[in-house]
């Protein structure tokens, strides 16, 4: 029998959003909190409770799950949700907050007496839609029943990375996969851009490899995005990808690591929110291959 609880959720973006409405389909109770308050209104078709600060939103709840911008703003709104915090809630942060700000959020937990579980999630809009994310989880055991229901409503699988949540380990997985994810869609952006360029048709790129060893079907996904125009609503959006990819270079520092190919990344998904691209789709760091002047969809 499943357990069923009060789940908090802070923060109702792409991922919150989905996140908190499969909470509610599962038959969980759910409160809710966004800066942006008419962004999170929609939930209450759901049977969400949309709460007007941090502190409403998490009064009588068993967990509080923070699925914010970055590490700061998830400090900053549990700050602002301390006083009604009873001891003992247990906190899924699923930011991707990075190294040095994983620390400080697991300090907070300790302060406050909350159970601290970092556990980032794995999946963009339409898994996060389908409650078909992969979690990645360190926590203690203990208290597990307050945590394991609700990463079964939100995910297909969780990964458990260890037993500490300030260890951060969850959140040194999600980094190491996110690298991955920007280079290959920044690598499709440039391929794609320099068919253009030299007169290929970027289709007939991806039939040449289609079924072979360097076919990948997140190439064919990122791809369909650009050339069919379909960026927004985005996926994942650039914004918050140049975020991540600022958090991997640091994280590669803080380790004495050279991650050239994660830097450039980082600052083409920048250029491409400069010129005008921040809240679409990932994908559209391809624009950042041309002059604003010359983008290819004028």
């Amino acid at each position: 029998m499943t357990v069923k609880l009060t789940v908090a959720v802070l923060g109702t973006g792409i991922m919150g959003a989905a996140m908190a409405r499969n909470l509610a389909r599962a038959g969980h109770t759910v409160r809710v909190w966004n800066r942006t308050r008419d962004k999170a209104e929609p939930l209450t078709a759901d049977g969400v409770y949309v709460g007007d600060t941090p502190a409403e939103a998490v009064e009588g709840a068993d967990t509080v799950l923070t699925m914010l911008h970055d590490g700061a703003a998830a400090l900053d709104v549990m700050r602002q949700a301390a006083p009604a915090l009873r001891p003992g809630t247990a906190w899924i942060q699923s930011t991707t907050a990075g190294l040095g700000a994983t620390t400080e959020l697991a300090a907070f937990a300790t302060e406050h007496d909350l159970p601290y579980y970092d556990a980032p999630v794995l999946g963009t809009r339409a898994p996060a839609e389908a409650g078909r994310l992969l979690v990645l989880a360190a926590g203690p055991s203990e208290g597990r029943e307050k945590v394991t229901p609700v990463f079964d409503a939100v995910g297909a699988r969780t990964v458990w990375t260890g037993e500490d949540g300030a260890a951060g380990s969850a959140t040194r997985l999600k980094l190491v996969a996110n690298s991955w994810v920007i280079a290959a869609t920044n690598a499709a952006g440039e391929a794609l851009a320099l068919a253009g360029a030299l007169g290929v048709n970027p289709r007939d790129f991806l039939d040449a490899i289609a079924g072979g060893p360097l076919d990948m079907g997140y190439l064919h996904a990122k791809s369909a995005l650009i050339l069919d125009e379909r960026l927004t609503p985005p996926q994942f959006a650039v914004a918050t990808a140049a975020k991540d990819a600022r958090l991997i270079v640091e994280a590669g520092e803080r380790h004495g690591l050279r991650l050239d190919v994660a830097a450039a990344g980082a600052e083409r998904l920048a250029r491409a929110a400069e010129q005008g691209h921040a809240d679409e789709d990932m994908a559209a760091a391809y624009f950042a291959s041309f002059d604003p002047d010359h983008d290819p969809r004028r």
